[in-house]
């Protein structure tokens, strides 16, 4: 199997029965939907439960990509690190949401770390099993060629986002695609995420998100909680964004 921590009752949960309602998840995903019933039964054979602790490693980067992981519950953090220990956050998966698609169907090794952000049940699918599923099934094999399309445009977002804007904006325009990402609605858009996990996802130093945060809380474009940040008022965010360089938020 491809996860490497430890399950967080200390036993094999991927050897237990797994409730319908867990399988659920998979079938609400936009790219197992419109399996017919077999097929989708036959899918959820192969996928394996394992629940795991905060911090847990599920692969590192260079493993080989030998499965595909949804997330029944909890968020999944996929990100990079250099030699001098210095990190950067790619993406935050959360529960509905599945991923390690691209090792998985070039047979490539993992091209970033993945650990549980927090206690995460999850679903694991077998490389070996997955894709001769996958060529039995050729609207899946479309569907699954659109989400690496969304994971490239999600890359090409935040690397533009880096080059070329400034801080607000950068931070801003991370806010709102989490809120999107998430589907999350306008009264409560609460995103768990530390301004630490934010700082290395955008690029700067976290004493430099915490004053940007502070001075959007003071105007109620946001509000700062104990690991999480609410957007209050997305169209002022969304303004920074539309300006770019020239706008220092401020």
């Amino acid at each position: 199997m491809v996860i490497t921590g430890v399950p967080a009752d200390g036993k094999a949960a991927a050897s237990r029965p797994v409730a319908s309602s867990k399988l659920s998840v998979l079938r609400k995903h936009p790219y197992f939907a419109d399996l017919e019933p077999e097929a989708f039964d036959q899918l959820c054979r192969y996928a394996k439960h394992t629940t795991l602790k905060r911090g847990a490693t599920i692969f590192s980067k260079g493993d080989p990509g030998n499965s595909l992981v949804a997330v029944i519950s909890g968020t999944v953090k996929i990100s990079i690190s250099s030699p001098d220990g210095r990190n950067a956050i790619l993406n935050l998966i959360g529960a509905g949401e599945i991923f390690g698609e691209i090792a998985l169907l070039d047979g490539q090794p993992r091209s970033a770390d993945c650990t549980a952000n927090t206690n995460c049940e999850l679903f694991i699918i077998d490389r070996r099993e997955f894709i001769p599923f996958v060529r039995s099934q050729p609207t899946l094999a479309m569907k699954l060629i659109e989400l690496l399309c969304t994971r490239l445009r999600w890359t090409s977002d935040q690397v533009e986002q880096v080059i070329l804007q400034n801080l607000p904006g950068r931070l801003a325009s991370a806010l709102l695609r989490l809120t999107e990402k998430h589907k999350l609605e306008p009264q409560g858009r609460t995103i768990a995420i530390t301004q630490q996990e934010i700082s290395e996802m955008v690029g700067m130093t976290r004493e430099s998100i915490n004053k940007q945060l502070r001075s959007w809380a003071a105007r109620d474009w946001v509000r700062l909680e104990h690991g999480a940040i609410v957007v209050l008022k997305a169209e002022p965010l969304q303004a920074l964004v539309d300006a770019g360089p020239g706008d220092d938020g401020e």
